[in-house]
């Protein structure tokens, strides 16, 4: 089939060489999921009443209130509340991105793609029914 010894060699250490890069890039992928899924979102107001912590999915995981909300009207608390959460999106989306490019390198087209998935999930368009989240 092969007709010199050379060019089975070649092509044995390209396989070889396709293989090796195949696992590399499994194990850089498992330790971005970990990574990952250990990050969390958090910002705060600026006077230090309310701090809002994020999971990995962006869903709410704390919120502290301090007793001095309550010189404040629940609206603007409410307000206060969803800024803080944005805030917090934003940072957990900049976490996100940082351990995403570590990882997988910046020119990377998969990091590119979990990159955008990640900004579709946590920066949702002004006109998605999600965006007011």
């Amino acid at each position: 089939m092969w007709a010199d010894e050379a060019a089975l060699d070649a092509a044995a250490r390209r396989l070889d060489e396709w293989e090796s890069s195949l696992a590399e890039r499994a194990e850089r992928a498992r330790d971005l999921s970990a990574r990952t899924q250990a990050l969390t979102g958090t910002a705060r107001t600026a006077d230090g009443l309310i701090d809002v912590t994020l999971d990995a999915n962006g869903l709410l995981a704390d919120l502290r209130l301090d007793e001095r909300v309550r010189q404040h009207s629940a609206a603007h608390t409410a307000r206060q509340i969803l800024t803080v959460t944005r805030d917090a999106r934003a940072d957990l989306l900049r976490r996100l991105t940082d351990a995403t490019t570590d990882a997988l390198g910046a020119d990377d087209p998969a990091a590119r793609a979990i990159v955008d998935n990640h900004q579709r999930r946590l920066d949702p368009d002004p006109g998605t029914p999600d965006a007011g989240r």
